[in-house]
């Protein structure tokens, strides 16, 4: 039997107070890892974490803590970083999930919504990665977020699609530069995932949506939770610079 073991390692994962962020924090919660929640601070988001690490705590004692910072902020961010030094010496794996919607067609779309979504899912990846690798141990592993909307370039989404290709490319980038500490980076790119923002697809959209998956599925935050486990994990060692659809298949 091949099992998993992350005894003694640390997580970070961005984003991680709701949906597929808080299913990836229990994920590695369960396979042994000390989790770190962090959250943007905004309405509701703290309650969540604070569930979470207390869910999480009552299982494992002080397993998971709660840090609130917004990763477009290049100093929270720093702060963050910092504090997983001073608590545990470090970082083994940073999972970079946050991310935020503006959608609107490019006609329509205003500066404002174009800079708040690079801002959050590009920016804030680089502000992770760049201040992260500081703090990350030899042997680490990186993923971050793409998405399907990178490569099928959904109505609406000219800001989130742009952010999510350039997350795909940033990785391809990072595998190279972060060799050198032995740190593999590699990004996912979920389709249709069965969250709280999934649920606000009409249905008719959904049903078309449907016709493109092979599996004739949306996926669950569970299977997203587990690719990016692996990726983490000691039977991915020689995978870096990778982009790994997570869709049913979708392809048109």
């Amino acid at each position: 039997m091949i099992s998993l073991d992350l005894s003694g390692k640390t997580a970070l994962i961005t984003g991680a107070s709701q949906g597929i962020g808080a299913q990836i924090a229990r994920t590695f919660h369960k396979a042994g890892a000390t989790v770190i929640i962090n959250h943007p601070g905004l309405p509701g988001t703290l309650l969540d974490a604070e569930a979470l690490a207390e869910e999480l705590n009552l299982a494992r004692t002080d397993s998971a803590w709660i840090f609130e910072a917004d990763v477009s902020d290049s100093s929270q961010v720093r702060a963050m970083m910092g504090e997983a030094q001073a608590r545990h010496g470090g970082l083994d794996f940073l999972i970079n999930n946050a991310a935020i919607l503006r959608d609107r067609t490019i006609s329509k779309m205003s500066r404002e919504e174009w800079d708040d979504v690079l801002s959050v899912n590009l920016s804030g990846v680089f502000n992770c990665c760049k201040h992260g690798l500081e703090v990350m141990r030899e042997g680490g592993a990186i993923v971050s977020f793409g998405s399907i909307a990178a490569i099928q370039g959904f109505f609406g989404q000219a800001n989130y699609a742009a952010a999510k290709a350039g997350v795909q490319a940033m990785m391809r980038v990072l595998s190279r530069e972060a060799a050198r500490k032995n740190i593999r980076a590699n990004s996912v790119a979920p389709g249709v995932i069965e969250t709280s923002m999934a649920a606000t697809i009409p249905e008719n959209v959904r049903a078309e949506m449907l016709k493109n998956i092979p599996l004739g599925r949306f996926g669950a935050p569970e299977e997203v939770a587990n690719v990016v486990l692996f990726l983490c994990s000691p039977l991915a060692s020689y995978v870096t610079g990778q982009t790994i659809e997570i869709n049913g298949g979708w392809r048109g």
